[in-house]
């Protein structure tokens, strides 16, 4: 019997690749500068929910958007479908998040700055919060949750090294938020069991 831990967990109708579990993660801004909001082909994934939730922080975020991300949403709005018909943020120029600003050269969220002013209760889409894990939905309910994999994240991966920080450890908050206390103390028991 091998000792190996299976490829794919199920928890409670959520199917976890394991490398969520074994993986080691801590973003480094200081190293990365937030690049995730302003690199790629499209925004965001977002529901339906959150574009309305979104809709309604819209002006506490608008002073920290710039000109051009406040036009793109004047003219389409927070939200549009990608080529795959999903709903994703609005980007600029093809590639930055409309809600990306910046201190200093630090790329970041300008709704998640006015959630931290306490200037509203929505504080970024959930797909944010938990890269780079992806999340996919299946016509059966289950939901899928991958590691993303990508060469801007080097730097985090290191960190988690140095740390011995596990990617489902450093995203505990946004896993949380999505699945609830009780699903996320369950992930731990099992990934404890298995990584014995």
């Amino acid at each position: 019997m091998s000792n190996r831990i299976p490829p794919i967990i199920e928890i409670s109708g959520v199917l976890i690749s394991s490398e969520i579990l074994t993986e080691p993660f801590c973003c480094d801004y200081e190293q990365c500068k937030g690049i995730c909001c302003v690199e790629g082909d499209a925004g965001a994934p977002v529901t339906i929910e959150e574009i309305g939730a979104i809709e309604e922080s819209l002006d506490a975020a608008w002073n920290s958007m710039s000109a051009q991300a406040q036009s793109v949403v004047d003219s389409q709005g927070v939200a549009y479908a990608d080529r795959d018909g999903e709903m994703v943020t609005s980007i600029v120029g093809g590639r930055d998040c409309v809600f990306t600003c910046y201190d200093g050269e630090n790329c970041l969220c300008a709704l998640e700055c006015a959630f931290r002013k306490g200037e509203t209760a929505f504080p970024k889409p959930i797909s944010c919060a938990l890269y780079p894990i992806r999340e996919k939905q299946f016509a059966d309910g289950l939901i899928g949750l991958n590691y993303h994999r990508w060469n801007v994240c080097a730097d985090a991966i290191e960190k988690g090294k140095a740390l011995g920080l596990p990617l489902y450890k450093f995203l505990r908050e946004p896993l949380v938020r999505r699945f609830g206390q009780e699903w996320y103390d369950e992930l731990c028991n099992v990934a404890e069991m298995l990584l014995k």
